[in-house]
């Protein structure tokens, strides 16, 4: 904490005292954290960062908290080199920033609920919950569990059960409303105000939103302390991307990367796209809509910060795609067919309309672009179960695999000369 300099309205620029502060009192604009990027300078560099143990924490002086609490092996997850899936798509450089594999829950929500937990404790909130599509639940409840916090989960009622039992089996207390998400995020609202708990991406949110700006710091770091020209990512209620982008502005301010900022692109299901939609109709605001979509991580028809995602895509002069729900499964296939990673369908959204993006000539074939996965296909299987081949089923010789299956064996490559 000793580099932050308070909280800063995003809109009016009024300035607040680092607390449990999250919506400003002059315009009602969302609340940042704040930092003394000169201070920062001073004792950050790349080599220190370097040295540090490969979690979100290796950035701490970038981060608002007074002593990491949880999330010790949260972060840092592989940025990988995607060949097949470059091949695939017509472009020289593609990069897969793989949140799928993140510590403990597998998504990219194990990043913003380390520091909000952590806040949590410092500002000595009694209970730490969240509003959530499936993917927070389980981070807030794993994290609350290793903290001994008591813990609420609120989620939507027809969420996947998969998700459920990732949030269940850490035993937090699991409500489940009768309604959408932006119905979960308005009740949770009213039990913060009235009983003073710590909601993560609520009365905590300004904090808890810090964390996802880590994934920017580590594509940087991870190309060898570079930008590429490109990003692309996931919206749902608007966190991630725009952190990314103060990531990489916050890196550039305090001397560890040059050059120009990438440009970010914002992806959407066609079925819940009111962010998508605001770019392109030229508005600075989103209009909710009513989502309808098998992305359920993504169906937020209301985001919070959804107009900060749209401030960031102009700003950088990205770009945003909203893809149909055939082609997020097909995106998911084609993850898993060339570069074996299973992501879950905000993944494949996020796959979905890269490729969108290429095909439109946005991302050109010499230019390089990491695409943001930020959940695991384990999670949803049940999306994918209709569509894969079921197993050959044969007897225990090898006269029956050779008739099931002969054709389908490889001809061994002859040897070359000895």
């Amino acid at each position: 904490m000793r580099f932050v300099t308070g909280l800063t309205c995003h809109l009016c620029g009024a300035q607040y005292a680092p607390t449990a502060s999250w919506v400003c009192s002059e315009c009602l604009g969302p609340l940042e954290v704040s930092y003394d990027y000169g201070a920062v300078k001073q004792v950050m560099s790349r080599s220190l960062i370097e040295s540090r143990p490969h979690s979100l924490w290796r950035y701490v002086e970038l981060l608002p908290v007074a002593e990491p609490m949880t999330g010790f092996y949260s972060g840092f997850t592989p940025l990988v080199r995607a060949t097949r899936l470059a091949d695939a798509l017509g472009i020289d450089e593609l990069y897969i920033k793989d949140d799928s594999v993140n510590h403990p829950t597998f998504s990219y929500k194990d990043r913003v609920v380390s520091v909000a937990a952590t806040k949590a404790i410092e500002l000595g909130f009694p209970v730490f919950g969240c509003a959530s599509t499936g993917n927070l639940a389980g981070s807030v409840a794993a994290h609350a569990a290793r903290l001994g916090l008591p813990c609420f989960v609120f989620i939507p009622y027809d969420l996947e059960p998969a998700k459920i039992l990732g949030a269940a089996i850490y035993e937090p207390h699991v409500v489940a409303v009768e309604g959408n998400y932006d119905d979960v995020n308005r009740l949770c609202t009213q039990i913060a105000d009235r009983y003073g708990w710590g909601f993560a991406n609520i009365n905590l949110r300004s904090y808890y939103a810090e964390g996802a700006k880590t994934m920017g710091f580590e594509i940087a770091e991870q190309l060898g302390w570079r930008y590429p020209d490109h990003i692309v990512s996931p919206v749902a209620g608007g966190t991630l991307l725009p952190r990314i982008y103060k990531g990489l502005r916050e890196l550039r301010e305090v001397g560890l990367v040059d050059g120009t900022l990438p440009r970010i692109h914002a992806a959407q299901p066609a079925g819940s796209a009111p962010v998508v939609r605001a770019i392109e109709a030229g508005q600075e605001y989103p209009d909710p809509v009513k989502p309808d979509t098998i992305a359920k991580s993504l169906a937020i028809g209301n985001p919070a910060d959804g107009f900060q995602v749209v401030r960031v895509v102009k700003e950088t002069r990205g770009s945003a795609a909203a893809v149909a729900d055939e082609d997020i499964l097909q995106a998911i296939e084609l993850l898993a067919r060339t570069e074996g990673i299973f992501t879950e369908p905000a993944g494949g959204t996020t796959l979905a309309a890269t490729k969108a993006l290429i095909e439109r000539g946005v991302i050109k074939r010499n230019e390089s672009v990491v695409v943001c996965i930020t959940g695991n296909g384990y999670k949803t299987a049940d999306v994918m179960q209709p569509r894969i081949t079921p197993p050959t089923r044969i007897g225990r010789s090898l006269a029956a695999f050779e008739e099931a299956v002969g054709s389908k064996i490889p001809v061994p490559v002859a040897a070359g000369p000895q």
